[in-house]
C-alpha cells in the first residue's frame, strides 16, 4: 500500500496543481511534495523529530522547494534513494504507508470537490492493524480518553484510557485521520460525554 499510495499521491498532486491547499496549516500541494522528499532523501529532515533543528529541515526544505514542481513530483514517484532506510521494503512498509495514506488525503480533502474514497477491504484491515499498533503517541496530547472502532467488524481498540473515553467509530480509514488530527474531516461518529467529545473535536492530534 505503500508504493500504490505514493503513485496516487503523485498523480493528485499534478492533477491538483502545485499552489493550491493542503490540509497542513499553511502548506501547499508543492510544499508537501518537499516535505516527503526531504523526510526521506535528506539528513536535513532530524529537525522533523528533533524540534530544536527544526531551521535545519526548513532550510532544506526551502532549498528542494526551489525546483521545478513537476520534477519534485516525479523524483517522490520514484520512491527513496538505494541508501535511505526507506528504501529497505519492510521499513517503507512500516513507515510510509500511514504517512503517505493520510497525506495523499491531505490534499484530496482540501479540495472543494473531493469525496471518500473506496478502499479495498485488504487496504482497510492494513490500516486499522498499523493505527492499532502505531496510534498511542498519536493522542498522547488528548484531553479524554480515546478508543477507536472499527465501524466494519466492531472491534476496538483504547488508544489512551479513561473513565468516560470517546469512541471514535468510522472505517479504519477514517478513523486514522482522525487520530493523525484530521477531525474535521474524516467521517466518523464520535460517543461519549458531551464535553470530552468537543474537547478531542477541537484537539491536537497527530505527531
Amino acid at each position: 500500500m505503500s508504493r500504490t499510495e505514493r503513485t496516487a499521491l503523485c498523480d493528485t498532486a499534478l492533477q491538483v496543481g502545485e499552489d493550491q491547499p493542503t490540509l497542513c496549516e499553511g502548506w501547499t500541494v508543492k510544499d508537501l511534495v518537499v516535505h516527503l522528499l526531504v523526510r526521506e532523501r535528506s539528513p536535513g529532515a532530524v529537525g522533523i523529530a528533533v524540534s530544536p533543528l527544526a531551521g535545519l529541515t526548513e532550510r532544506e526544505m526551502r532549498r528542494v522547494g526551489a525546483q521545478e514542481f513537476t520534477v519534485l513530483v516525479e523524483r517522490l514517484r520514484g520512491g527513496p534513494p538505494r541508501w535511505s532506510p526507506y528504501a529497505v521494503p519492510r521499513l517503507d512498509a512500516m513507515f510510509n504507508t500511514l504517512e503517505l495514506f493520510v497525506h495523499h488525503e491531505d490534499i484530496r480533502r482540501a479540495q472543494p470537490d473531493w469525496a471518500p474514497r473506496d478502499l479495498s477491504d485488504e487496504e482497510q484491515k492494513l490500516l486499522w492493524s498499523m493505527v492499532r499498533s502505531a496510534g498511542k503517541p498519536l493522542v498522547r496530547n488528548a484531553p479524554a480518553g480515546v478508543t477507536l472502532e472499527n465501524a466494519t467488524t466492531g472491534s476496538r481498540v483504547v488508544l489512551k484510557d479513561a473513565s468516560q473515553p470517546v469512541v471514535v467509530s468510522g472505517l479504519p480509514s477514517e478513523v486514522t485521520l482522525f487520530a493523525f488530527g484530521r477531525q474535521a474531516e474524516a467521517r466518523v461518529t464520535l460517543s461519549g460525554p458531551d464535553e470530552a467529545v468537543a474537547l478531542l473535536t477541537g484537539a491536537s492530534l497527530g505527531f
